[in-house]
Formats: structure tokens, C-alpha cells, sequence
């Protein structure tokens, strides 16, 4: 395979890993959008519902503590009839520590009950700017979605097909070259550099003299000894600043 095959082959392969990467990217984005949007709508449902579990079981033990504390009115009530009805001073005195002891438990089932309203309250406050959250987040997700999950079908599509391409142009190049340019762009993001005027259009450095004629001769496919690119040589036509690769 000739070395002008090799640099063409080369060419087409980093023309195509550059609209791969860009699909890739897109493919990206819009995915990151649709999970990111996704994933926090799943979030507040979660925390609407254990909210509304929440306040259901405050709720709920509230009026257990409403429930104790109309027995101990009750109890209340019977105790001051009883004490009505003492004949003795120790009876009585008896009777009224019972009632101190009710009034005061009585009193704790108040205290509590309004702590209770307070966190129910401070519930439903959260569950409404939760809702509020949601319904904002459920909206833009129902605006974009349809379009979003068609732009991710079409550059999937893209990219498949891309894909395959690529899997035929690999084939054209030499194996040993194949893994070396694998290997310089899985560290740089291009492997690909060209030089015209003896500096490495990469990284701009200077080539060595020897190298640049090497390369211009079209002896060899040289390796660029500052970034590590793989650098050819290439023609630049004066008529219209056209460029084309060639020995």
C-alpha cells in the first residue's frame, strides 16, 4: 500500500472521527437534558409521596393524641364528681392529686397536638412547593420532549450509519498504523497533522529539517516529536488556496 494511500486513507478516517465525535456530542447533550430533567421529575414524585405519607401519619397520631386527651377530659370530669362526693379529708386530698395529675397530662396532649399542627403545617408547605416544583419540571419536559427524542433518534441513526463507515475505512488502513493512530488520538482527541512549510499544523512546532524533507519526498508517514501526531506532508495549490495531500 502506497504511502499516499495510507495518508488518504488517514484523511477520510479523522475527517469521519471528527462528525463522529460531534454526533456523539450532540447525542450527549441531548440525553444529559432529557436524563437530568428526568431524573429530578422521578425525584419529586418520591418526595411528594413520602410527604404525603409524612403528613397522613401526623395526621394520624394527632388524632390518636385528640382521642387521649377527650378520655382525660372525661376522666377529668368524673374525678371532680367524685371529689364531690368525699367525706374525708384524706379522700379528698387523694381525689385532688388525681385531678392535678389529669389536668396535667391533659395539658401535655395539648402541647403536643399543637406541635403536631406545627408540623403539619410546615407538611403541607413543603408538599405545595414541591407540587408547585413538579408540575414546572413535568411541563418543560412534556414541551421538549417529543423533539428532543426525535433529534436523539436522528443522530443515533447518524451515527450508526457512521459507524459503519468507519468500520470499512479501519479496514483500508494498515493494521500497525491503525493502532499507533489509535493510540495518539485516545490521548490528543485528533491523531491527525500535516505540515506544508515544515511546522506541524497541531502544534505549530517546528519540524526538523531532515523529517520535513522526508515527509515532503513522500518517503514515509512521520510522527510529529512534540505532540506525538502522525504528520504527512501536503500540497497546498496557490490558485485559490486550495489544499490536497500528495507526495
Amino acid at each position: 500500500m502506497s504511502i499516499q494511500s495510507q495518508i488518504d486513507a488517514l484523511e477520510k478516517l479523522s475527517e469521519l472521527d471528527a462528525e463522529l465525535k460531534e454526533v456523539g456530542d450532540v447525542l450527549r447533550k441531548e440525553r444529559g437534558e432529557l436524563d437530568t430533567k428526568r431524573t429530578r421529575l422521578a425525584d419529586l414524585v418520591e418526595r411528594l409521596s413520602r410527604g404525603k405519607t409524612s403528613i397522613e401519619e401526623m395526621e394520624k397520631a394527632r388524632g390518636d393524641v385528640m382521642g387521649e386527651a377527650r378520655q382525660m377530659l372525661i376522666q377529668i370530669e368524673r374525678s371532680r364528681e367524685k371529689l364531690s362526693r368525699c367525706r374525708t379529708e384524706r379522700e379528698a386530698n387523694a381525689v385532688q392529686r388525681e385531678l392535678e395529675e389529669l389536668r396535667k397530662l391533659h395539658r401535655d396532649r395539648e402541647v403536643e397536638v399543637e406541635k403536631l399542627d406545627v408540623l403539619i403545617e410546615q407538611g403541607r408547605a413543603d408538599v405545595t412547593g414541591v407540587l408547585g416544583e413538579h408540575d414546572k419540571i413535568e411541563a418543560e419536559l412534556e414541551a421538549i420532549e417529543d423533539e428532543a427524542t426525535g433529534r436523539i433518534a436522528e443522530a443515533q441513526a447518524r451515527m450508526d450509519e457512521r459507524s459503519k463507515l468507519r468500520e470499512d475505512l479501519v479496514k483500508a488502513v494498515p493494521p500497525q498504523l491503525y493502532r499507533r493512530y489509535e493510540l495518539v488520538r485516545s490521548r490528543r482527541g485528533t491523531a491527525l497533522a500535516y505540515t506544508h512549510t515544515g511546522i506541524c499544523s497541531a502544534c505549530n512546532i517546528q519540524l526538523q529539517p531532515m523529517l520535513f524533507q522526508q515527509l515532503k519526498r513522500g518517503e514515509e508517514i512521520g510522527q510529529c516529536p512534540s505532540c506525538n501526531r502522525i504528520i504527512y506532508y501536503r500540497v497546498v495549490m496557490p490558485a485559490g488556496n486550495s489544499e490536497s495531500s500528495g507526495a
